[in-house]
């Protein structure tokens, strides 16, 4: 049977918004074969997946922070957080919509805007809509102009955990303009635990369904082509242990590039990934209703080994490159300015739906 406890998380806090000073909230969602998600309304952010291994230890598999400052400060890689108004890459913070161009803002190095910009749906703090028995759904309320984004978008974040050790995501969104809209959940993984960096890491098996990944200039934004996987690197169709593929991928720093998925009609949901760490025994299925998911394996995060100090997470782990692995369901990056990928435009009337189901296991 699903728990679902409530309680503070931080006091004090300034919503960017509003101003106001008010409380983060934290929820607790427990179920009867040992795995519990915790998730805070700062960001709509999960905080915390303790899922068991094979022999029944139990551990925390996602990257975070203990306290508030450590998800407000400027060393925050968006570590479990709910990404929006757009997910991922815009080219020169401008597109057209409907014929009409639209500057957006343009958060890194003033080339291009990542993840929403300055104040994206990561750093809004969400309200409480619905304390359920398996979960709780919060809500986002974006202003029209915000990040230069036209039209009041009105998103939703469900969290549900069941006792098959599924978390269930569901992300919506309404809007009273076109807009585009592009959600996706930012958490980072370790199936060997949080603090086990780049060595639990390597020793992963990586399996992705995909047909190909959109191909990116040196700033990660798409050319507009698609990449076939077939006889690459990035062929990653039959699972492989990650670290050999990662060293495979020499000189680049490591995987951060969208896949686009493979579905197989009718069907509404695809399995998207499959992560396993074989020392544990614990696995990670993703699947999702979206065309793309961007592999990310932290290769940004600080590089301990070449002297960077680490970013200090919660329960006094030090995070580093290649500490963690990111499975991000999306539309693809930078779809405003490419008519041959999955739209991400909503227009009123319409509603966003984005389903992604995070399914944790061992083997027997």
């Amino acid at each position: 049977m699903v728990n679902v406890k409530e309680d503070v998380f931080a006091t004090g806090a300034v919503n960017p918004f509003t101003k106001a000073s008010e409380d983060i909230k934290r929820f607790t969602l427990t179920n009867g074969f040992g795995m519990s998600v915790q998730l805070i309304t700062r960001g709509a952010t999960i905080t915390s997946i303790k899922t068991p291994d094979s022999s029944g230890k139990v551990d925390d598999v996602t990257l975070g922070f203990d306290d508030l400052a450590g998800y407000q400060s400027d060393k925050n890689p968006y570590f479990g957080a709910t990404i929006g108004r757009v997910c991922n890459r815009i080219a020169n913070g401008r597109f057209q919509l409907d014929g009409k161009w639209i500057e957006v803002s343009k958060n890194r190095n003033n080339k291009f805007q990542l993840h929403g910009g300055f104040v994206g749906f990561d750093k809004a703090h969400w309200e409480v809509v619905a304390v359920r028995p398996d979960g709780v759904t919060l809500s986002h309320t974006n202003p029209d102009g915000h990040e230069g984004y036209p039209g009041k978008v009105t998103a939703t974040a469900s969290f549900t955990l069941s006792e098959d050790n599924c978390l269930h995501v569901l992300m919506t969104a309404e809007t009273d303009k076109i807009t585009p809209v592009n959600l996706t959940n930012h958490s980072y993984f370790n199936l060997a635990g949080h603090k086990t960096g780049a060595n639990g890491l390597y020793e992963h098996a990586i399996e992705i369904n995909a047909y190909g990944i959109t191909e990116t200039d040196q700033d990660s934004i798409p050319t507009g082509k698609i990449t076939p996987v077939d006889s690459t690197n990035y062929d990653l169709r039959v699972a492989g242990n990650l670290g050999e593929r990662l060293k495979a991928l020499q000189p680049a720093r490591g995987y951060d590039d969208n896949f686009c998925v493979t579905f197989s009609p009718p069907q509404p949901l695809a399995m998207v990934a499959r992560a396993s760490h074989p020392p544990s025994g614990r696995w990670l299925e993703v699947v999702s209703n979206q065309p793309g998911v961007q592999f990310y394996t932290s290769n940004f995060m600080p590089d301990v080994e070449n002297g960077e100090t680490p970013i200090a997470g919660k329960d006094g782990a030090s995070y580093g490159k290649h500490g963690a692995f990111c499975l991000e369901t999306q539309k693809f990056p930078d779809s405003v300015n490419h008519s041959n990928f999955p739209t991400t435009i909503l227009r009123p009337g319409e509603r966003y739906n984005h389903e992604v189901i995070y399914k944790f296991g061992v083997f027997n």
